[in-house]
């Protein structure tokens, strides 16, 4: 939670103030079909003083599987989601330090793999399945998301 308060107040320091009731989304997560927004909006209470609105949109996949590569894998019944996971930021960046630049990533938690509850149309996702060829029984790796595996 640290993490996405830390990254709304960086966003906050960069709002346009003179913009009327934009939206600005501060996660978007394709994998976990999550979107956090967040916006400025007149108090209740003083009407004169704007207070930050964030807004939190979860899309549960009908028809989930627990290995989304495996169409024969059990249906999901367990969704998690954890802000801190939503809101880390694995894609390195340039930092330069004393002169020199290097290679750093936002968040130490990048190791470890992601669940995904659908298809993350950025990867690459196949299957292997049984495939009958001449009466012979073959094991063929399928391409589930063709156009993110496949370069034009």
């Amino acid at each position: 939670v640290l993490e996405c308060f830390l990254a709304s107040v960086v966003h906050i320091a960069g709002y346009p103030w003179d913009s009327e009731d934009k939206e600005y989304v501060l996660v978007n997560n394709k994998c976990k079909c999550v979107t956090v927004t967040s916006r400025f909006v007149p108090s209740k209470e003083n009407p004169e003083e704007e207070i930050l609105e964030r807004n939190i949109r979860i899309l549960v996949p009908l028809k989930a599987r627990e290995n989304i590569s495996d169409p024969m894998s059990p249906l999901r019944t367990t969704f998690v989601y954890r802000m801190t996971e939503l809101c880390k930021k694995c894609d390195p960046v340039e930092v330069e330090l004393g002169g020199e630049i290097y290679q750093a990533q936002q968040s130490s938690s990048c190791d470890e793999p992601e669940t995904c509850y659908t298809y993350n149309r950025d990867k690459c996702y196949t299957s292997t399945f049984p495939f009958r060829y001449h009466g012979e029984i073959k094991k063929v790796q399928a391409v589930l998301t063709p156009e993110s595996c496949y370069a034009d």
